[in-house]
């Protein structure tokens, strides 16, 4: 008698649909390799925690609304030499997040400051941490049109939780209010309390430009952003320089007159 007809209906019920989606060839394996009941039902048990930790996973990929899938192991280290990598694995390890430290990525456009950014965050999805990235004027965007709904408040809070937050293109236009008071107010919430990784084209000393309006709220913001922050400088040539064209090679338009032809 087979019994995978009956326990289909009980394992949605319990909604254990990865032991469903896999029973009738753990079933078989189990039969060709004489298997003991427990490593039957340990099989069946695994696949269904690799199906939960898969959803999981997609579900923070989704959430973090990265632009595009850069990971670590597809970054040129070599274009940076001066780049610290051991610095880097360390970093992609985690030991920041419990830290609840700040990383800030600066250096000039292209150098692979939101690849690298991005990247820490694809390592922190793997190990099970919730990460979302914006720009800084989106964050800010969204954080304005939560005041006109009056939801700020309630979407302070809930941007001030989020376990990794990635701003990218800090200071690449300047904070007006009342998105210099937003953005100061996230960072205070977030201070010692989550991780946040910043990059920005601006060098460290030029990043109180970023508040035309108030260098006092400049000063309260930036202070929380680099106490016991990790400070990455990416010092090179932008990989979006355009490729050289190749040399034309010079061709005569006229055929050489043979000396017979004169």
């Amino acid at each position: 008698m087979n019994p995978i007809p009956e326990l289909t209906p009980q394992l949605k019920q319990l909604r254990l649909s990865g032991m469903l989606d896999s029973i009738e060839a753990r079933n078989r394996q189990a039969i060709e390799a004489k298997m003991p009941y427990t490593d039957f039902l340990a099989l069946l048990i695994g696949d269904e925690v690799a199906r939960r930790e898969q959803r999981k996973f997609s579900l923070r990929q989704r959430r973090a609304n990265f632009r595009t899938t850069k990971t670590l192991e597809q970054f040129d280290f070599d274009r940076l030499p001066q780049l610290n990598r051991t610095l880097i694995n360390d970093l992609a390890a985690g030991r920041y997040l419990s830290e609840a430290a700040p990383i800030l990525i600066v250096g000039p456009s292209g150098t692979g400051k939101s690849h690298l950014a991005q990247a820490l965050g694809q390592c922190a999805i793997r190990q099970g941490v919730d990460v979302v990235f914006n720009t800084c004027t989106q964050l800010t965007t969204i954080l304005n049109a939560a005041r006109a709904n009056g939801a700020y408040q309630r979407k302070l809070t809930a941007l001030a939780r989020v376990p990794l937050m990635i701003i990218d293109d800090f200071g690449l236009k300047p904070l007006r209010p009342p998105a210099d008071e937003d953005l100061h107010d996230l960072i205070a919430e977030r201070y010692e309390s989550t991780a946040t990784i910043v990059t920005s084209n601006l060098d460290f000393s030029e990043w109180d430009q970023a508040f035309p309006a108030n260098k006092l709220l400049a000063s309260a913001t930036l202070d929380r952003l680099r106490h016991n922050a990790y400070c990455l400088t990416l010092d090179g040539q932008s990989y979006r320089s355009p490729k050289l064209a190749p040399k034309a090679q010079p061709t005569s338009l006229a055929k050489k007159r043979k000396p017979d032809e004169d």
